[in-house]
């Protein structure tokens, strides 16, 4: 028996009744030939993680635009978090683990640079709107591998279009949505009291507050520190079980409160988003400039100028660059040089 055959088995035998085993996938566009070692999600994983779009997203803000400090997350190591509640609950649920997580490390490769006033600023732009999800399907369907995209089993393609206003098709597909909410509002709360915009004083015998902005109707539910808030929040959608992927009614509201404390305080506060609208202007001036100029576009987004539209490549181009490139390409294209000493 080779060793895919073996898991195959072995996920017959192990997963629950309402996971999606390997075996049982709906396949690919492009049927290949399979591999011996791995099943068909293992090789979407592989994929995702050594495709380029992956590789840029260290790069790519998450909420604080360039930050000082070395802490901060970025859009990747987001996605990691993601990946690693996805596989907690998939596992304690008896889900297929590879098929969570190759969803979870493609669900944000559409993201744009400076996180989502980047996003914001091209639905506004793109007379067919811009969505990250959308655009991390179109980034495994057309644009890497030269084009070609990554050929991913349907199953991951689904889960990574509908990871965050719909319901996917497969119990994996939603645990990543529930995965990606409890792992960006813990990580945000983390970095916003790294940057003194709110506090979570904590004494270190007891782990308990001293002293929190956060309300206590929302910590008495969810816990007093980032642990017992992820550890709550995947305990309530690990004990709702696997037929309806969902969190208990009592801490969904504490959840939904926490997020409203956080719009608040954080997200619409002035010091994580100052710099939001210098960063929106950057992409409406280079957005402008290429669909006005799609020549400068490179060799593969000029060509897909003429197969999809400019706004579409031009939206493509973008959206795929990292926070450091979009500033770049700005000062090359807008910022006079200096002249030449002879």
């Amino acid at each position: 028996m080779l060793p895919r055959e073996y898991t195959e088995a072995l996920e017959k035998q192990t997963l629950c009744e309402f996971a999606c085993p390997s075996s049982e996938t709906k396949g690919r566009e492009r049927p290949v030939e399979q591999c011996e070692l791995r099943t068909e999600f293992q090789r979407d994983r592989d994929r995702i993680l050594h495709c380029n779009s992956f590789h840029r997203l260290k790069h790519k803000t998450q909420v604080f635009l360039s930050p000082a400090g070395d802490h901060y997350r970025t859009r990747l190591t987001h996605t990691l978090e993601v990946s690693q509640i996805a596989r907690t609950m998939a596992r304690a649920m008896r889900l297929n683990e590879d098929l969570t997580e190759a969803i979870a490390l493609g669900h944000d490769l559409g993201h744009t640079p400076f996180g989502h006033a980047g996003e914001r600023m091209l639905n506004e732009l793109n007379p067919h709107g811009f969505h990250h999800y959308e655009q991390s399907l179109r980034v495994v369907e057309h644009l890497e591998n030269n084009g070609e995209g990554l050929n991913l089993t349907y199953e991951v393609r689904d889960g990574i279009l509908k990871h965050t206003n719909q319901t996917a098709e497969t119990k994996e597909g939603q645990v990543v949505r529930f995965a990606d909410v409890i792992a960006y509002i813990n990580h945000d709360i983390d970095d916003s009291v790294r940057a003194g915009i709110i506090s979570e004083i904590r004494d270190s015998g007891t782990l308990m507050h001293e002293e929190s902005d956060i309300p206590d109707s929302i910590t008495e539910v969810l816990g007093h520190s980032k642990s017992e808030r992820i550890t709550t929040l995947i305990t309530s959608v690990i004990n709702g079980g696997a037929e309806n992927v969902r969190m208990d009614e009592r801490v969904r509201e504490a959840y939904d409160s926490l997020h409203r404390f956080m719009f608040d305080y954080v997200y619409t506060n002035p010091k994580c988003k100052s710099e939001e609208t210098r960063a929106q202007d950057m992409i409406a001036y280079l957005y402008q400039y290429y669909v006005l100029h799609i020549e400068a576009l490179p060799a593969e987004y000029l060509n897909g100028a003429y197969k999809f539209g400019a706004d579409t490549a031009v939206c493509d181009y973008i959206a795929g660059m990292t926070d450091g490139y979009a500033v770049k390409a700005f000062k090359d294209l807008f910022i006079p040089k200096s002249w030449t000493q002879y």
